[in-house]
């Protein structure tokens, strides 16, 4: 019959058994170590292939960030240089604009005539017609027969005017003739428009005329249309013809009529615009008429 107590394993045996664990394992650890070292080096050339893989994807993924990177702060660079060419190309063409505005207002007209600013919106196309329309019209005073100049000298006049236009027949025009006079010596001539820019012609000059190459033409006043003493063109040639009654004389216009694009219209000192009460602020906009 078999007891119903079993005795189990003393706590002494225990004890001892754990105490006698601890030695053998501090024994066994101490000669293992020169092993363990071995063992360590002969895998440390496993481990560092086992982690090259790793090291390289880390270091592909890192340079991979790197030149996303660059190329990033290369577009943005790229970007900021566009956009400051841009802006360097604006103030370059805003400085030649205030160049040409600060020349024309500076032009030869009369100080006390009131004077405005426009801006060239059309030119004709047809070679037989030469005029352009500009921006400013009976709103802002704008009148038929106006006379108009630009930096170096007369243009044309107003042909005819709408509310918020003008046109404006160039001195080079056929059916454009201007009365001049001769700086030199006062001689009176019409200036006549042949269809050429660069180009104008005067006629019925009687052979005795005292006139030569180099000879400023200005205007003569007479006509009441321009007063008197605005630029208009150098003589360029003069030829005889026995077989002519009159001397062939050309002459240059001083305004650049091939690239106008802002104008001077003047107000004749007795023409009822002119007066200081009728003048408006001045502005230093072409589009809203840059005025004194």
């Amino acid at each position: 019959m078999k007891p119903i107590f079993v005795r189990g394993i003393s706590n002494q045996f225990r004890l001892t058994l754990a105490v006698l664990m601890s030695v053998i394992l501090l024994v066994a650890n101490d000669r293992l170590e020169p092993a363990r070292q071995s063992l360590a080096s002969l895998l440390s050339p496993l481990q560092y292939l086992a982690n090259v893989p790793g090291e390289l994807l880390d270091w592909s993924a890192q340079s991979l960030a790197t030149r996303d990177m660059l190329e990033q702060q290369n577009k943005e660079l790229l970007r900021q240089q566009l956009l400051m060419s841009e802006r360097l190309q604006r103030f370059e063409h805003l400085r030649q604009e205030n160049q040409r505005l600060r020349e024309l207002l500076g032009s030869p007209v009369h100080m006390d005539s009131r004077k405005m600013v426009a801006e060239v919106m059309e030119v004709a196309s047809d070679p037989f017609h030469h005029y352009v329309v500009i921006n400013h019209g009976s709103r802002n005073g704008v009148f038929v027969g106006q006379p108009v100049v630009d930096a170096q000298g007369v243009v044309g006049q107003v042909v005819q005017v709408s509310e918020l236009t003008a046109r404006v027949l160039l001195l080079s025009d056929p059916k454009h003739g201007l009365p001049v006079r001769i700086t030199r010596n006062d001689v009176r001539l019409i200036a006549n428009g042949i269809g050429e820019l660069d180009e104008i012609e005067l006629r019925h000059v009687a052979k005795s005329t005292d006139i030569k190459v180099g000879d400023l033409l200005v205007t003569s006043g007479l006509g009441n249309r321009f007063p008197e003493g605005y630029p208009v063109a150098r003589v360029i040639s003069v030829s005889r013809d026995d077989g002519q009654s009159y001397l062939k004389v050309t002459a240059q216009p001083l305004a650049a009529l091939d690239r106008i694009r802002y104008l001077l219209l003047i107000w004749p000192e007795d023409h009822p615009g002119a007066k200081p009460e009728s003048q408006e602020p001045a502005a230093t906009d072409a589009n809203s008429g840059a005025e004194s």
